[in-house]
Formats: structure tokens, sequence, C-alpha cells
């Protein structure tokens, strides 16, 4: 899940070196938190959160498939 979110996150920004993931995990959830640069945090958001929504919706399809539940965080 995490690498997964990497990879996303990296491909949207300016600066894919700054883009740091990671996963805190539970027994049934894992919370997996996405840092990135303050000027690539719009791109990673999307217009009214579009594209931070369809990240979590792959995030949840994934997650599904391997019966865990993912949460994702996108830290400033």
């Amino acid at each position: 899940m995490k690498d997964l979110i990497e990879y996303i996150a990296k491909a949207l920004v300016d600066s894919p070196e700054e883009v740091s993931v990671s996963e805190v995990g539970g027994e049934a959830t894992s919370v997996i938190e996405l840092k990135v640069a303050k000027s690539d945090l719009g791109k990673v958001i999307g217009k009214q959160g579009r594209t931070a929504r369809a990240m979590r919706t792959i995030l949840s399809a994934a997650s599904t498939k391997v019966k865990k539940r993912a949460v994702l965080e996108i830290l400033e």
C-alpha cells in the first residue's frame, strides 16, 4: 500500500525527492501518511479534492484485495 501511494504521489509532483510516505499499521486498519513539499500540496489534493479522493479510492480497492482497511492522510 505504501509503495502504491508513493508511486502515484511521485508521478504527480514537481519535486519527487521530497515525497515521504509512512505507514502506521494496526490489526485491521493501517494509516498511510503522505507528506509532500508545500508547493506540491495543491497538485496532490487537486481541484475540490478530486485527486486526493481518487488516490483514496485506489487505496481502498487495493486494501480490499488484501482484506485490510487503509486510510490516507495528507500531511502539510
